[in-house]
């Protein structure tokens, strides 16, 4: 196997396309977040952002990631940033309630995810209502960090094809690699190496996802066409992460109920 944290290549140019365009108003919360998340990618590791002309310019969209360590939204939101865009994250409802940090979070307009409530649907309406301001939406299908051992996505919940179905956006791949190697968080390991450890972000050409949408009939999309999306876009991501790891995915993912060792 490929050796984990450890992806091929040097720091990736920004395309030209990408460094012209005008940077979306993200307000002051965007920009304090934007002055913390920079420095930490840069500390912890070296960066590799790949495939940034794949973030629209301008629209909604939203980007569906792999998700192997705590430390992913950080360079996540920074490829997006650097994309010119302001990233908005489907978070757990609960890091709104931490000091200071819950005013950046609504400052931010990200988007609360109740996990297990009454109010689990409504951040599936708040990220519709994010598209129609033409946000980006950020979220990780898998809803957690990878139970995975060899660190592959596992298998991932609905909320994400059901939020693709719902919304004539494109949905855009993107994979996190090397984060791991810096922030375990299962076997509890923290290994900063910024003149050593590499992390690549690397986000693939948008999903096809029409023929999909056109069987989703007026009570909305059925367990099988939620089973399909959700398979397509998984297959996506993997493939992805296939290429930057340079080394193929297991057959079958990994249930989130897995332990990791």
């Amino acid at each position: 196997m490929a050796k984990r944290g450890a992806p091929a290549g040097t720091a990736a140019r920004m395309p030209a396309e990408v460094r012209h365009r005008r940077r979306e108003p993200g307000g002051p919360a965007v920009a304090l977040s934007a002055a913390v998340f920079y420095p930490i990618t840069l500390l912890v590791a070296r960066r590799r952002m790949v495939g940034l002309e794949h973030v629209p310019a301008q629209g909604p969209a939203m980007l569906v990631c792999n998700h192997v360590s705590y430390l992913d939204p950080v360079y996540t939101a920074v490829f997006v940033h650097r994309a010119r865009r302001t990233p908005r994250f489907l978070a757990k409802d609960s890091l709104w309630k931490v000091p200071g940090f819950g005013r950046i979070m609504a400052g931010s307009r990200q988007i609360p995810v109740s996990r297990g409530s009454r109010d689990a649907g409504a951040s599936i309406d708040a990220a519709r209502r994010a598209f129609a301001d033409d946000g980006v939406v950020v979220i990780y299908p898998e809803g957690t960090i990878t139970r995975d051992p060899d660190g592959w996505p596992m298998e991932a919940r609905s909320g994400a094809a059901r939020l693709a179905l719902a919304s004539e956006v494109p949905v855009i791949p993107t994979v996190h690699w090397g984060t791991l190697a810096v922030y375990d968080h299962y076997r509890r390991r923290f290994r900063p190496s910024p003149f050593g450890a590499s992390v690549t972000v690397r986000a693939g050409a948008p999903i096809e996802l029409d023929d999909l949408r056109a069987r989703v009939g007026e009570k909305g999309p059925g367990a099988a066409l939620l089973r399909e999306t959700t398979a397509r876009m998984m297959t996506a991501v993997r493939e992805l992460l296939e290429e930057v790891r340079g080394e193929s995915a297991p057959g079958t993912p990994t249930s989130d109920t897995g332990t990791v060792g």
